[in-house]
């Protein structure tokens, strides 16, 4: 071979070499993109998983001194009767105890970061408040965000947390005008609140004109969740929180008589029908076809039970599933207790028209006693001491992050 053909060969060679070097650069390139988007959809859609703790020292010393064993065992998660893991995390485990690969991507993971750890407290305007009359539920708010956030920083989880970011924020109304995000809590107040939203939306000229069916059936406020990822975030990190609550046994009792002891097209055929079935020996054929008449215990039986007939429903779900109480910071907690001063506080805090006032009247069944705790102890007087126990264990979560005391029979 001479000195012509060996010089031409290299050249071939050094040239074949450089393309393949070429490619190989682009395809590390695309898989490294490929990488990064799909564990950006991943943090999105993908399951957010805590580990469990290792062991059961590790739990006992982060809870909170002064709890017993019976409430250690409760937030253990033993003696749920759901199939759903009981809602027991905090954002900062939730950030601490991500996966190594979910930390190495930051620039995906850091866009979400918020959402799920307690931002700054928003703003409220307290200029707009004119008077001291006001000083006292200031305190009693500051309180209540005290007592949520320590819950939240002290409480980890045995279980593991699996949702998705949109679903997180499904039950949140949007009211763009005043910058408001509120989280339903079904019987606490929420047929109301949703007027008091549509008249700041510019909907409604009053409250008190609009009828049930077009607050719950018209369709005419956004949720969170029907924005893009951007809209969630931006919102969730600008906007004014609110969360009303309510005693968690009322509220349970308070959806029973509202959906059962009243007709219902669609609680009695679908729930009633399911729940007759299984729970009452001998039905008779016209409460097997018609589903009406269910009693409280039935109900109840329904309720722990893990197999259960039919799935769960907003009315008696907990409200640590509902509105995601430590993954979503919110900037006010209301208490049907005392839903009319918190609510018109809220209303000068947002910058409301001053004649807007929360409305007083009941939204439905108005002939009826309202749900208060001597009703309460009435129902839970056909239960056992047992299932009284269970159901209370049920909602211990809701009874320990709002800072409710037990029921009494």
């Amino acid at each position: 071979m001479n000195l012509r053909q060996v010089f031409v060969s290299v050249l071939m060679f050094g040239v074949a070499g450089l393309l393949l070097f070429m490619y190989l650069q682009a395809w590390i390139e695309e898989q490294h993109t490929e990488t990064g988007e799909k564990l950006q959809q991943q943090i999105i859609n993908q399951d957010f998983t805590l580990p469990p703790l290792r062991r059961r020292a590790a739990w006992n010393r982060s809870a909170s001194p002064g709890l017993s064993k019976h409430e250690m065992t409760i937030l253990s998660g033993r003696h749920w009767q759901s199939k759903a893991d009981p809602f027991e995390v905090v954002a900062a485990s939730l950030v601490n105890q991500l996966s190594d690969q979910q930390k190495m991507s930051e620039s995906p993971l850091s866009q979400f970061r918020e959402v799920y750890s307690p931002p700054a407290l928003h703003p409220s305007n307290k200029t707009l408040l004119k008077g001291g009359k006001w000083k006292d539920v200031d305190i009693t708010q500051e309180k209540r965000r005290s007592f949520l956030h320590y819950f939240c920083k002290k409480y980890n989880s045995r279980k593991k947390l699996q949702t998705h970011l949109v679903h997180l924020v499904s039950r949140i109304y949007v009211e763009d005008r005043h910058k408001v995000l509120y989280c339903e809590v079904p019987k606490a107040g929420c047929s109301n609140w949703k007027r008091v939203l549509m008249v700041l939306n510019g909907l409604a000229t009053s409250a008190h004109n609009i009828s049930h069916h077009d607050v719950h059936y018209g369709k005419h406020l956004r949720k969170l969740d029907s924005y893009d990822l951007k809209g969630i975030h931006t919102r969730l990190n600008t906007y004014t929180k609110t969360i009303f609550v309510r005693d968690p046994m009322e509220r349970l009792v308070s959806a029973f008589r509202d959906k059962f002891e009243h007709p219902n097209s669609y609680y009695h055929p679908v729930f009633g029908k399911a729940i007759i079935k299984k729970y009452r020996h001998n039905a008779n054929e016209e409460a097997l076809k018609t589903g009406s008449g269910v009693t409280f215990k039935e109900f109840i039986q329904y309720l722990l039970d893990s197999h259960r007939p039919v799935g769960m429903d907003i009315h008696w779900e907990q409200v640590s599933k509902l509105c995601y109480p430590c993954l979503i910071n919110y900037d006010f907690i209301g208490k049907f207790e005392t839903l009319e001063e918190d609510a018109n506080y809220f209303l000068q805090l947002v910058g409301a028209p001053a004649e807007l006032k929360f409305p007083k009247f009941k939204d439905r069944h108005s002939s009826d006693e309202r749900t208060s705790a001597e009703v309460v102890r009435q129902y839970l007087k056909e239960l056992s001491e047992k299932e009284r126990q269970l159901t209370y264990d049920f909602y211990y979560l809701d009874y320990l992050m709002f800072n409710y005391t037990s029921p009494t029979v």
